[in-house]
C-alpha cells in the first residue's frame, strides 16, 4: 500500500510538473507573441516618424522658397525694365548675376520654373490675369509672373496673358 501511495504521489507530482511545464510554455509563447507585436508596432512608429520628419522638412523648405520667390520676381521685373544702354554696364551685370545665382540655387533644390509663353493655357499650373485678341486661341502670349513647381507640386501658378 505504501508503494502504491508512493507511486500515486510520484504520478501526481509528475502530472503537476507536466501541467506547470505546459503553463510555462503557454506563458513563454504569450510573452514572445506580445514582444513580437510590440516590436512590429515600434518599427511602424519609427517608420511613421521618419515620414513625418521628412514631410516637415519638405514643408519648411517650401515655406522658405515661397519667401524667396518675391525677391526673384523683383529681379525679373528690374531686368525687364532695364534700358538697353545700361545692359552692358558691369554693375548691372553683377546685379543680374545675383538673379542667376538665386535661380540656380532654386533649380538645385528641385524648384522648377513653369514654362508658359507659346504654350497652350493649362489651368493646373497657370492663372489667367489678362486676355487678348492677338495670337492663337488659348495660347499664352505673355508671362506676367513666373510660376514654380517643387517635386511636381505647384508652389505658385504662372500668371499669364492668354489669347481669346
Amino acid at each position: 500500500m505504501a508503494d502504491e501511495k508512493k507511486q500515486d504521489d510520484i504520478k501526481n507530482d509528475s502530472e503537476s510538473n507536466v501541467n506547470q511545464l505546459e503553463e510555462c510554455k503557454q506563458k513563454c509563447e504569450e510573452y514572445l507573441n506580445n514582444w513580437k507585436r510590440e516590436r512590429a508596432d515600434f518599427l511602424n512608429y519609427k517608420k511613421d516618424e521618419i515620414e513625418r520628419i521628412g514631410f516637415l522638412a519638405k514643408y519648411a523648405k517650401e515655406d522658405i522658397v515661397l519667401k524667396i520667390l518675391p525677391v526673384l520676381d523683383s529681379f525679373h521685373l528690374a531686368k525687364k525694365q532695364l534700358p538697353d544702354n545700361l545692359k552692358e554696364d558691369t554693375w548691372i551685370k553683377g546685379f543680374l548675376q545675383i538673379e542667376s545665382q538665386i535661380a540656380e540655387f532654386l533649380k538645385k533644390e528641385g524648384i522648377l520654373q513653369i514654362k508658359s509663353v507659346g504654350e497652350k493655357f493649362d489651368p493646373s499650373v497657370m492663372e489667367i490675369i489678362e486676355e487678348s485678341e492677338e495670337g492663337g486661341s488659348g495660347m499664352v502670349i505673355e508671362e506676367l509672373q513666373k510660376g514654380y513647381t517643387m517635386n511636381g507640386k505647384v508652389l505658385r501658378p504662372t500668371k499669364v496673358k492668354v489669347s481669346k
